[in-house]
C-alpha cells in the first residue's frame, strides 16, 4: 500500500493538500493547469491556423503538417511515459512525508528523459520521411510533411524536458508556475510563427523553427525552477541516476499515459489510410481540422483532471478516503457538465470550429459536415477522461492501461476498417463514424470497471485505518 495513516506525515510545506477546503484548492489548481492545456494546445493549432492560411497551397501545407501530428504525438506520448508516470508517484510519497524518494524519482525521470531524447531525435532525423509516408502523406503534401518534420526533429529533446518535468512542478501545487511554463511557450510561439512564415516567407520551416525555440525558452524556464529555492523537490546531481527500482514502477504506471497518446498516431495511420482511399486529401484535411477541435475538447478535460492529480495522490499516500472520494466525484461532475456544454456548441455550430483552421470553401464545408459525426458522443467523454486520470492519480497502473487499450485498440482501430463495409452509401463518412462508436462503448466499459476498482481502493484505505487506530 501507498498510503500512510491520517495526517501524521503532513509536512509544513505541503499539508495544503490534505486540509484546505477541497471546492476553492480544486479551482485554484485546476484553473492554472486548464489554462496551462489550453496554451499549451496553441504551439499546434497556431501553426495550423497560420498555415491554413498561407496563400497558394495552404490547403496541401495544413494537411501536410496534419499528416506530421501523429509523429509529434509519439514524442509527447514518451514525455508522458516518464513523466505522468513519475509526478504521481512522487505526490503519493509527499503525501507520506517521504520527500526523499520522491526527490530520487524526479531525478531519474530526468535523466532518463534526456536519454529517451536523444534516441527519439536520430531516429526522427533518419527514418522521418518514410515514416511520413507511412502515416498518410501522399506525393503533394510530403514536401511540406517533411519540410517540417526536419526541423521539428531538433527541438525533441525541449518538448521532452519541458512536457515531462512540469508534471513536476504542477504535482507539488505549483499549478500556476506549470502554467507560466506553457505560457512562456505559447507567446514565444505566436510572436515567431509570423515572422518566420511570412516576414521570413519559410512557410512550414517556419512554423517548426517557431515551435523548437519556443519549447526551447520554456523548458529553460522548467529546469531553472526544479533548481530554485521556492520548489520542494529539487533536481540533485545525486539523483540523477536511472534505478531500475525507482523507475520501472513510474514507466509501469505512465503507460496508460503513453498508450493514450501514442495510440493517437497509430490512430492516425489508419484514419488517414483509409480517408485518403475512399475521400482523397480533402478527407484527409478535414481529418486535421477534426483532430484539432477533439483536441480543443480533450485538453480542458485533462488539465482538470491534472489540477485534480496533486490532491487525489496526496491524500491517498496520507490515507484520507473520504478526501479522495470527494475529489473524484467532484471532478466527474465538473467534467461532464464541459463535456455537455462543448458538445452542444459543436453540433450547433461545426462550420465555425472548422473555419479556424482553414480559409478554403470546399475544405471547411467538409470538415463541418464530418465534424457532427465525429464528435457524435463527445457530451459524455468527461466520464472516461475522470475515470482515467484517477486510475492513474491513484497508481493504479494495471487499470488506466486497459481501460486505453480497450477505447484505442480493442474498439476504434477495428472500427475504422468494419464501418465502410457496413456503411457502403458512404465509406468516407463511415470511416469518421468509427469513433463516437468506439467512445460510447468505451465510455461504458471504463465505467464499471472504475466503479468496482474505485470502491476496493475505498475499502482498502479504510481498513489499513481501521488496523492503524
Amino acid at each position: 500500500m501507498y498510503y500512510a495513516k491520517g495526517s501524521v506525515f503532513l509536512t509544513q510545506d505541503n499539508k495544503f493538500l490534505g486540509t484546505a477546503p477541497l471546492g476553492p484548492l480544486l479551482f485554484k489548481l485546476a484553473i492554472p493547469t486548464i489554462l496551462a492545456q489550453l496554451i499549451n494546445m496553441l504551439y499546434n493549432i497556431v501553426d495550423r491556423i497560420y498555415i491554413g492560411h498561407m496563400p497558394n497551397n495552404g490547403d496541401l501545407a495544413l494537411t501536410g503538417v496534419g499528416v506530421c501530428l501523429p509523429i509529434i504525438m509519439i514524442v509527447s506520448a514518451f514525455a508522458a511515459l516518464v513523466g505522468s508516470g513519475g509526478a504521481p508517484r512522487a505526490s503519493i510519497y509527499m503525501g507520506k512525508g517521504d520527500n526523499d524518494s520522491a526527490e530520487k524519482i524526479l531525478g531519474s525521470c530526468f535523466t532518463l528523459q534526456i536519454i529517451i531524447s536523444v534516441i527519439l531525435t536520430f531516429a526522427l532525423l533518419i527514418w522521418g520521411k518514410p515514416l511520413l509516408m507511412i502515416f498518410g502523406a501522399s506525393k503533394n503534401t510530403i514536401g511540406y510533411a517533411a519540410g517540417y518534420m526536419e526541423i521539428y526533429a531538433l527541438g525533441t529533446i525541449f518538448v521532452q524536458m519541458t512536457l515531462g518535468l512540469n508534471a513536476f512542478i504542477t504535482a507539488q501545487g505549483f499549478t500556476k508556475i506549470g502554467m507560466y511554463t506553457v505560457l512562456i511557450g505559447a507567446v514565444c510561439n505566436i510572436i515567431l510563427d509570423p515572422v518566420f512564415i511570412f516576414a521570413l516567407d519559410m512557410g512550414v520551416k517556419g512554423a517548426a523553427l517557431a515551435t523548437i525555440i519556443s519549447q526551447g525558452i520554456s523548458c529553460t524556464w522548467v529546469i531553472l525552477f526544479l533548481l530554485g529555492k521556492k520548489t520542494m523537490l529539487k533536481l540533485k546531481p545525486s539523483n540523477m541516476k536511472v534505478v531500475p527500482k525507482v523507475i520501472l514502477p513510474c514507466i509501469a504506471l505512465g503507460l496508460a499515459p503513453f498508450v493514450m497518446q501514442s495510440s493517437e498516431s497509430v490512430i492516425s495511420v489508419c484514419f488517414n489510410a483509409s480517408l485518403l482511399k475512399y475521400g482523397g486529401d480533402i478527407a484527409v484535411g478535414a481529418m486535421t481540422i477534426l483532430t484539432s477541435v477533439m483536441q480543443f475538447a480533450m485538453m480542458p478535460l485533462q488539465g482538470l483532471a491534472q489540477g485534480a492529480q496533486p490532491i487525489i495522490s496526496y491524500n491517498y499516500g496520507a490515507g484520507n478516503e473520504k478526501r479522495v472520494k470527494k475529489t473524484f466525484f467532484m471532478l466527474l461532475g465538473i467534467s461532464v457538465c464541459y463535456s455537455f456544454i462543448l458538445w452542444g456548441a459543436v453540433m450547433f455550430s461545426p462550420r465555425t470550429f472548422a473555419s479556424l483552421f482553414s480559409s478554403d470553401g470546399a475544405l471547411v464545408s467538409f470538415a463541418a459536415s464530418a465534424l457532427r459525426v465525429y464528435c457524435a458522443v463527445l457530451c459524455v467523454f468527461g466520464v472516461q477522461i475522470a475515470c482515467q486520470m484517477t486510475f492513474v492519480s491513484l497508481g493504479k497502473a494495471g487499470c488506466s492501461v486497459i481501460v486505453a487499450v480497450m477505447r484505442k485498440f480493442v474498439l476504434l482501430l477495428p472500427l475504422i476498417y468494419i464501418m465502410p463495409e457496413i456503411l457502403t452509401n458512404d465509406k468516407t463518412n463511415a470511416v469518421y463514424t468509427a469513433e463516437p462508436i468506439a467512445d460510447f462503448l468505451a465510455v461504458s466499459f471504463t465505467a464499471i470497471l472504475f466503479t468496482f476498482q474505485f470502491r476496493k481502493v475505498l475499502r482498502e484505505m479504510r481498513c489499513n485505518n481501521e488496523q492503524q487506530l
